[in-house]
Formats: C-alpha cells, sequence, structure tokens
C-alpha cells in the first residue's frame, strides 16, 4: 500500500461505544476523573489562519480532553473509541504502534478553498511529525475543497513522540502556531481545579 493510500485510510463504520458516566470517577493511571472539567474545546485546540481557511488540532489524549466540560468531553470519547479499531489498523500499516491522535478541522473562508490533509504537520523537541493516517468524519473530506463556512474533519495519527504537555508547534502551508505554549498553563490549573472537585463530592 502507498503512504497516500495509508494517509487517506477509509472510516470504517462508527460503532457505539462504552464511555464513561459524566460524574464517575474514572481516573485510571494518572488520569483525571471524567466529567469535571469546564473547558471548552476551543481552549485546548491550536489554530492557524490561511488565505483560504482556519485549521484547528484538538488532542484527542485522555489528558486533556478529561479536562473539557462534560458534553465537550463525551463526545470525543465516543469519536476515539469507535475508531479505535480503525485507527489501529491504519497505524499497523504504517508501522505505528502508539499513535497520537489529534481531531483536525478545516473551515472555509471564501469558495472553492482547497486544502492538502498530509500537510498538517507536529514539530515537537524539535522534531517533525507528519500523518501516518488520516481517518475521515465528514463526507465530502476526498474532495479537498471547501465552500465558504464549510467545514470538513478527520482524525489524524501521528506517530509516537509528540510530547503533549511541552510546547509544541502545528505547521500548514509555511504557516505555524505556537498557541499550544499557551494553553500549557490553563490545562495546569484546570487539572487541580478537577482534582478538587472530584475530591469534595
Amino acid at each position: 500500500m502507498t503512504r497516500r493510500a495509508a494517509l487517506m485510510a477509509v472510516l470504517a463504520s462508527v460503532a457505539g461505544a462504552r464511555n464513561p458516566a459524566v460524574g464517575q470517577d474514572t481516573t485510571v493511571a494518572g488520569l483525571p476523573p471524567a466529567g469535571y472539567g469546564t473547558l471548552r474545546q476551543e481552549d485546548v485546540a491550536v489554530r492557524l489562519r490561511t488565505g483560504t481557511f482556519l485549521l484547528r488540532v484538538l488532542p484527542l489524549d485522555e489528558r486533556v480532553t478529561r479536562l473539557l466540560a462534560p458534553d465537550s468531553y463525551t463526545s470525543l470519547h465516543k469519536l476515539r473509541e469507535s475508531l479505535a479499531g480503525s485507527v489501529a489498523e491504519a497505524a499497523a500499516t504504517a508501522g505505528v504502534h502508539q499513535p497520537v491522535l489529534m481531531f483536525v478541522t478545516f473551515f472555509g473562508l471564501q469558495d472553492q478553498a482547497r486544502f492538502v490533509p498530509e500537510d498538517v504537520t507536529i514539530t515537537s523537541r524539535n522534531r517533525l511529525f507528519r500523518p501516518v493516517a488520516i481517518l475521515p468524519i465528514t463526507p465530502r473530506w476526498s474532495e479537498q475543497q471547501l465552500s465558504q463556512r464549510e467545514t470538513a474533519s478527520a482524525v489524524y495519527a501521528y506517530e509516537d513522540g509528540i510530547a503533549l504537555f511541552d510546547p509544541f508547534a502545528v505547521s500548514y502551508g509555511g504557516v505555524t502556531s505556537t498557541d499550544w505554549e499557551r494553553t500549557l498553563p490553563t490545562l495546569d490549573r484546570e487539572r487541580a481545579a478537577v482534582l478538587a472537585r472530584a475530591g469534595g463530592r
């Protein structure tokens, strides 16, 4: 299978998945408990703007998503769980055993806004990461073109090694965002608040 074919692995049928009940203490291996967060998705996403679209990249790591408000956490948790089999298969094809997952969304700023899915790269600790698999969520993803205000979303898998709790940069087409460095203190504060809320229940 070619690299491009692996990148554009077709999303398998989405099945319902069990997810932790909101407010249930599910602390596992140092994870904060689910259901006590208050952050919005916009609070934990890296954003950058080109001339034709906005790009948003949100880590699907539970250490991050458990800090979101309950509805957002539940939605992203279900998404990740529903794609687990497809992610494992696509990552295995690329020779990656523990992929780092990102929820990537393109927002069109004008008609016929073209995008190249494979060009979303991440730089962490001076190492460049390119997606090893892309699993489309929206039906017209393969067209790689947006109308004004249209969105296209996919789950990206990157090779293990991205340090989520250190500053990293997201780049596309010569534009780079270092928003994540400013997000890290927000995550630290919210993690402490989540543990306090869970402890006082």
